[in-house]
């Protein structure tokens, strides 16, 4: 079983009662869980902190402590790092066989990527300055800085999101995705079907060819039927952000007003 916490492409972090369930199903399954946590520093609501699986599997005991098999990965390419072309990361295994960790490092032993620069910024990110060190005041202000403003932005995109007709959007907890749903009209939902395209691709490519943001239709994520999202990231620069969520807003009304059946539907 795969996790992603902070999940995406919702934005939402596991509760440690999220993971005691899932490590009691996996424990019971006999599965391996695959916890990816690369966005473990990026939390933008205080009360939703984020929960390693493996402490929360630690804190059972035994038997689950000692036979369920997870491995947790961690990159430099997420968090306040940013560093996504040095292609760094690692995982670490719990209760995992000898064996398999062998078959492991032999894979990992053969890739053609050199990994030189990517195990200095492993080992950088592993290793932070500490408080006393002559760079922990500069490190302490940067990723501060780095992660308020993406709390901020994180606010601008949700705001502007449930300020839109027919639109509603959880805040991002964690991550760097905003996952709207949006409520299509049955107009649209036929107009879409008459194009040979699923609903939220037809109203993604439409936001793209009316103001240039590209979004990620959440029929790729294997959402419920006849419920349709999108996913965006909070990544633009925080000062663009005001601008993106007007132009996103001005496209949502024009669209909701083109397809909207007024004689049977109901506004949001």
């Amino acid at each position: 079983m795969v996790i992603i916490n902070p999940g995406n492409p919702t934005g939402q972090c596991l509760s440690e009662a999220n993971l005691r369930e899932i490590l009691h199903f996996c424990y019971q399954e006999n599965l391996v869980i695959l916890g990816d946590e690369v966005y473990q520093q990026n939390i933008y609501q205080n009360e939703r902190p984020f929960i390693s699986a493996r402490k929360v599997l630690m804190d059972m005991g035994p038997p689950l402590s000692r036979e369920i098999q997870l491995v947790s990965f961690h990159t430099v390419s997420k968090g306040y790092w940013g560093e996504c072309g040095q292609r760094g990361g690692y995982f670490e295994m719990t209760n995992i066989s000898p064996q398999t960790v062998d078959e492991i490092y032999k894979v990992a032993s053969i890739s053609l990527s050199p990994n030189v620069p990517a195990q200095i910024f492993m080992g950088l990110m592993v290793n932070p300055p500490k408080a006393g060190d002559i760079s922990y005041d500069q490190f302490v202000r940067e990723s501060q800085a780095i992660l308020e403003s993406l709390r901020r932005r994180a606010r601008i995109m949700t705001d502007g999101f449930n300020s839109c007709r027919n639109v509603v959007c959880n805040f991002t907890e964690g991550a760097m995705y905003s996952f709207p749903q949006i409520r299509l009209p049955r107009r649209a939902i036929e107009a879409a079907k008459k194009a040979g395209k699923i609903p939220d691709v037809f109203y993604c490519l439409k936001l793209l060819e009316a103001t240039g943001i590209s979004t990620v239709p959440g029929s790729g994520f294997g959402q419920k039927e006849g419920v349709f999202h999108l996913r965006t990231t909070i990544l633009p620069a925080e000062e663009d952000m005001p601008a993106i969520m007007a132009s996103f807003k001005r496209f949502n009304d024009e669209f909701m007003e083109q397809y909207e059946d007024y004689r049977g539907y109901s506004r949001m």
